[in-house]
């Protein structure tokens, strides 16, 4: 016998609603941007982090111990992204699961849903910028779940670096790059054609043989938001971004991942014990088969309400031969 699994969160206010529209824009076109989606508090709080983490690196800069081991100190130098902060900032975790966040990726890929990764990102003028990649290259979930959500903290256009998507390319596998580990994300051989590619990230289209494939795609597009803006994208679409070119602005922007709960995940930033990260992951929506982390700050998530009574599920023959489920409650 079987069981009805209705997918349910808890009921609460200020609940983002998506639309039928948007749902199948991010699905064609591989993302989609929602206006205002953060409050302007919310996004006071990150920025304050940012600016916190951006004077911490000029100080780092300043010290004279270049050979500390602090992991987070050549991230820091850099001045252009710092790595999980939601694992120690309990600002970034509630950045990470802020639950309007969460209501649209509940939408594109739940209803279970796993938090996996945050990054702040600082670039500062003349830094930061990223080539044509896919991020399920980096991030592997099984089954291929994966999304981003990029939330600018300030304005971010063509001059201070914003991002650039390919619409459409969600549709492409994602090509497996020389020097990458950590597995595939397709089945080994079950593709005729798709070949290798190399350098992927790097900036110059030269070098970085993705941008062959890009190519075949009309002019990527810029994506430019203002504070509080969210642009959500899918794990297989070409993106990148440029270095800041401005001489007097930063790029302030916080970044996270996400995936159906249901997936198995081989990855986590900081590493894991077994076959798979799933355990170090926060679930933050729905329910899951899986092992799974709580968030560590306390945040707040809106799992289900708790498992129904069971019903089971029997099939029965209908008269045009087809077969129909027909639910009994259990104990009749």
């Amino acid at each position: 016998m079987g069981k009805y699994y209705v997918p349910k969160s808890r009921v609460r206010d200020n609940r983002y609603l998506v639309s039928v529209k948007d749902y199948s824009h991010y699905h064609r076109e591989g993302y989609l941007i929602v206006r205002n989606l953060l409050s302007k508090e919310d996004i006071d709080e990150l920025y304050e982090l940012a600016e916190q983490s951006r004077l911490n690196s000029l100080q780092l800069d300043n010290q004279a111990d270049r050979d500390s081991k602090d992991p987070l100190k050549e991230e820091f130098a850099k001045a252009t992204r710092i790595h999980m902060m939601s694992r120690f900032s309990g600002a970034a975790e509630r950045g990470m699961l802020n639950p309007r966040i969460v209501d649209v990726t509940e939408a594109l890929v739940g209803p279970d849903v796993y938090a996996l990764q945050s990054m702040l990102f600082l670039n500062p003028p003349g830094k930061g910028g990223q080539g044509w990649h896919q991020d399920a290259c980096y991030i592997k979930t099984h089954p291929d779940t994966l999304i981003g959500a990029w939330i600018a903290l300030e304005e971010a256009d063509e001059e201070n670096g914003c991002l650039w998507v390919v619409p459409g390319s969600n549709h492409e596998p994602i090509y497996p790059p020389d020097g990458v580990g950590g597995g595939n994300v397709h089945a080994v051989d079950a593709f005729e054609d798709l070949n290798g590619v190399q350098n992927v990230s790097h900036l110059d289209d030269n070098v970085n043989t993705l941008s062959k494939v890009v190519a075949k795609y009309p002019p990527a597009i810029p994506v430019r938001l203002s504070p509080g803006d969210v642009l959500f994208f899918h794990s297989h679409l070409f993106h990148r971004s440029y270095p800041n070119r401005t001489q007097d602005r930063y790029r302030r922007s916080f970044v996270c991942h996400y995936c159906s709960a249901r997936s198995w995940v081989p990855w986590d930033h900081d590493g894991f014990e077994g076959h798979s990260g799933n355990y170090r992951q926060i679930l933050v929506r729905g329910n899951t088969n899986l092992p799974y982390a709580e968030p560590a700050f306390g945040t707040e998530v809106y799992l289900a309400d708790g498992e129904e009574e069971s019903s089971s599920v029997t099939m029965m023959g209908m008269d045009n031969g087809m077969m129909m489920p027909i639910g009994t409650e259990k104990g009749e």
